[in-house]
């Protein structure tokens, strides 16, 4: 390397939610990318969506006091940030520090946004296997991230024989 220059580091996202799609998808890239992570930035990333408020007014007919969206907004916030606190002990346990990053908003779009906001090189995130007809009428955020991210997207799946087994434990 030249004196007076210095060698970007390789931005990796993980964008996590509570569920154990995400989880995994973290786990997955720390075991399996650790070679690729060690030596790039690893940022941890999640939404606080804020398709809660349409249910809060309509529930309210749209006359929710602005300390229930106030109140909401700060739980909101400290889930985030116990998501976002765990996901980075998780990443400290395999010797990686991470950043970590919260935004509000639709979570298909915020996570393509902090894409091209943070110059992220590789995307990586979870998906919920949900059936045609569920992807349909809810949409699915891997999907609509591999098409409008501006990086390469790696949506990790975990195995059916898992969920089998997780669902019978439970």
């Amino acid at each position: 390397m030249e004196e007076g220059k210095q060698e970007k580091k390789q931005k990796v996202m993980v964008a996590i939610d509570e569920s154990e799609y995400s989880q995994y998808a973290l786990q997955w890239a720390l075991n399996h990318l650790k070679a690729t992570i060690i030596h790039s930035q690893l940022v941890i990333f999640t939404v606080q969506n804020n398709s809660t408020f349409g249910y809060v007014y309509a529930s309210s007919f749209g006359a929710a006091p602005a300390t229930l969206i106030e109140l909401i907004q700060e739980n909101q916030k400290k889930v985030a940030l116990a998501l976002l606190q765990r996901a980075k002990n998780t990443c400290a346990d395999h010797g990686i520090v991470a950043q970590t990053l919260t935004e509000i908003g639709d979570p298909k779009e915020a996570i393509c946004d902090a894409v091209e906001k943070h110059n992220i090189h590789l995307l990586v995130l979870g998906s919920h296997s949900r059936g045609a007809i569920k992807r349909a009428f809810l949409g699915s955020v891997s999907n609509y991230c591999v098409h409008n991210a501006k990086c390469p997207v790696l949506v990790v799946k975990k195995p059916l024989q898992q969920l089998v087994l997780q669902r019978f434990e439970a």
